[in-house]
C-alpha cells in the first residue's frame, strides 16, 4: 500500500518506468503473500517468509537458477550475525527466570515502594527484567508478580498491569539485544552502542507515558478486572538459596554497561588504533557483552542458587530449544531482506523517497506499521521494513542510522489485535475481553508507537 502510494506521489516522467512497476508489482505480491499465510493459513512465519521471497524473486525477474540464492546468503549472514546474541540471551535470561533472580528483582523493588508508586516500580521492574529476556518470556514471568502485587496491596489490575507490560513492549521494540533491533541493526549497518544509547534516551519518556499515565486512563475503561483464578499465583516458600540483588542487576546490565563503554569511547577516544579503543570495541562487541553475562550468571545466578554443575549446564542447554523457531524467523526475514535488496528494490525506494522529499525515518515507520497490522508480528515487521529502506541508511551519520533502527522498531509495536500472539497471551492471563484488550492493550501499543516516533522525529534534527 505505501508503495504505490509513494509512486503515485512521484512525477510522472520516471526514468526505468516498467521496471520500476514491475519492482513494485514484486513487492506488493510478496509482502501480500506472506501476509495471507501468516494470518489466513497460518503458515509459519519461516516458511512464509521462504515462499514470499521467492515469489519476489520470481515477479522481479531474477534467473531461475538464481531464485533463492539471495534467500540463502541473507540467511546464513542473519543467523551468523544475529543468531549467536538470541540464543546467548536467552541462556541469560533462562538462568535469570530458574534461579530466582527474577522475583529477588521484584521483591526488593516493591517492598520499598507505596500503593502509590506501585505503577511506577512496576514499569521499573518490567524494564530492568526486560534487558535480557523474550517479550513472551518477560510476560511469563512478570504477569504472576504483577496478579500477586494486586491481590496483596488490593490494588486494580490495570493500574499496574499496564505498566508492566509496556515496560516490557518498550525494551521489546526499542533496545538491543531484543531480535528486531538486533536485525534492524544488522540491516541497516547501524553501530549497536548508539542505538542503544539512543534506545534507552527514547524509552524513558515513552515508558512514563505508554506505562503509568496511561494506566489511569486504561483503568477508567476498561473497568475493575477480577483476579482470573487459572491463573491466580501461588505464594510458595522462598528457596533455601537465591542470589543477592545487587548481583543479580549486576549481572542483568553487565551486557548494556559494555556495549554503552564501547560507544562511549568511540566518541571520546575516536583512534581505532588506540589501545584502549581497541580494548573498549573488544569488550563492547554484542557477541563478547552478552557471552561475559552469560558466564557470569553461572556464577551470580546459578551457583548462588546452590544449583550443581549439571543443572547449570541442563538450564542452559534448555534454553536454547524454545527460541530455535525465533531464529529461523529472524534468519528467514534476513533471506526476504536480502532478496528486496538484490532485485533492487532498495535502490528504488531510495529513489523514490528522494522525490517524494519523505523522510527516511517516516517512511521506515509507516512501513512497519502496515507490515505489523497485516501479520501481527513485530520481528516480520522489522525485518521487512528494515530490508526495503536499507539503502536509504548508507549515507546516513551513525547517529541517524541509530534512530532509523528505532523508528522501525517503534512501527513494528503498532495496534497489538487478534492476529498478534501477544494479544492474546494477554487476554488471558488478565482474564479480559477481546473488546477490554482492545482498550487496554491493543490502545497502549499505539501510544507506545506514537509516542517513540514523535520522540526519533524531533531527536533527529538536534543531533
Amino acid at each position: 500500500m505505501i508503495p504505490s502510494l509513494l509512486a503515485a506521489a512521484a512525477p510522472p516522467a520516471l526514468p526505468h518506468t516498467d521496471s520500476d512497476a514491475r519492482l513494485l508489482l514484486a513487492v506488493l505480491l510478496s509482502i501480500g503473500a506472506i501476509v495471507v499465510l501468516i494470518t489466513r493459513l497460518k503458515l509459519h512465519p519461516f516458511l512464509a517468509l521462504t515462499l514470499g521471497s521467492g515469489l519476489l524473486a520470481a515477479v522481479a525477474g531474477a534467473p531461475f537458477d538464481k531464485l533463492l540464492g539471495s534467500f540463502s546468503t541473507g540467511f546464513g549472514a542473519t543467523v551468523a550475525g544475529v543468531g549467536l546474541l538470541i540464543g546467548l540471551g536467552a541462556m541469560l535470561g533462562k538462568l535469570l527466570a530458574d534461579s530466582g533472580g527474577a522475583n529477588i528483582i521484584a521483591d526488593t523493588v516493591l517492598s520499598r515502594s507505596g500503593p502509590r508508586a506501585l505503577p511506577w516500580a512496576m514499569a521499573l521492574i518490567a524494564a530492568v527484567l526486560g534487558l535480557p529476556l523474550f517479550f513472551e518470556v518477560g510476560v511469563v514471568l512478570l504477569i504472576p508478580i504483577v496478579l500477586l502485587v494486586a491481590r496483596r496491596g488490593n490494588v486494580p489490575l490495570m493500574r499496574i498491569g499496564i505498566p508492566a507490560l509496556a515496560g516490557l513492549s518498550v525494551l521489546h521494540g526499542l533496545v538491543p539485544p531484543h531480535p528486531g533491533p538486533l536485525v534492524a541493526v544488522d540491516a541497516l549497518k547501524a553501530d549497536l552502542g548508539i542505538t542503544l544509547a539512543l534506545g534507552l534516551l527514547i524509552a524513558v519518556p515513552t515508558l512514563v507515558i505508554a506505562g503509568p499515565l496511561f494506566a489511569r486512563l486504561a483503568e477508567r475503561w476498561v473497568g475493575p478486572l477480577e483476579i482470573p483464578q487459572a491463573t491466580a499465583p501461588v505464594e510458595m516458600e522462598k528457596p533455601e538459596h537465591t542470589p543477592g540483588f545487587g548481583a543479580v542487576l549486576a549481572t542483568i546490565l553487565l551486557p548494556v554497561v559494555l556495549m554503552l563503554g564501547k560507544a562511549l569511547a568511540d566518541v571520546v577516544i575516536d583512534d581505532p588504533k588506540a589501545l584502549p579503543q581497541r580494548v573498549f570495541d573488544f569488550i563492547g562487541s554484542p557477541l563478547i557483552a552478552l557471552l561475559a553475562a552469560t558466564l557470569l550468571g553461572m556464577l551470580t545466578l546459578g551457583r548462588a542458587a546452590g544449583f550443581t554443575k549439571e543443572r547449570i549446564s541442563d538450564t542452559v542447554g534448555r534454553s536454547l530449544g524454545p527460541i530455535a523457531g525465533i531464529v529461523f524467523i529472524v534468519g528467514a526475514g534476513g533471506g526476504f531482506k536480502q532478496t528486496l535488496i538484490d532485485v533492487g528494490v532498495g535502490n528504488a525506494v531510495s529513489e523514490w523517497s528522494s522525490r517524494w522529499h519523505i523522510s527516511a525515518l517516516l517512511l521506515g515507520w509507516l512501513i512497519a506499521v502496515l507490515i505489523r497490522l497485516a501479520t501481527g508480528s513485530a520481528t516480520v515487521a522489522t525485518i521487512t521494513a528494515a530490508g526495503i529502506v536499507a539503502p536509504l541508511a548508507a549515507d546516513m551519520s551513525s547517529t541517524h542510522s541509530a534512530l532509523l533502527v528505532l523508528a522501525i522498531g517503534a512501527g513494528s509495536l503498532f495496534f497489538s489485535h487478534v492476529n498478534d500472539a501477544g494479544f492474546w497471551l494477554v487476554k488471558e492471563y488478565f482474564g479480559m475481553s477481546v473488546g477490554q484488550t482492545i482498550k487496554s492493550w491493543s490502545v497502549m501499543e499505539t501510544v507506545i508507537s506514537v509516542v517513540a516516533i514523535a520522540l526519533i522525529m524531533p531527536l533527529s534534527l538536534i543531533i
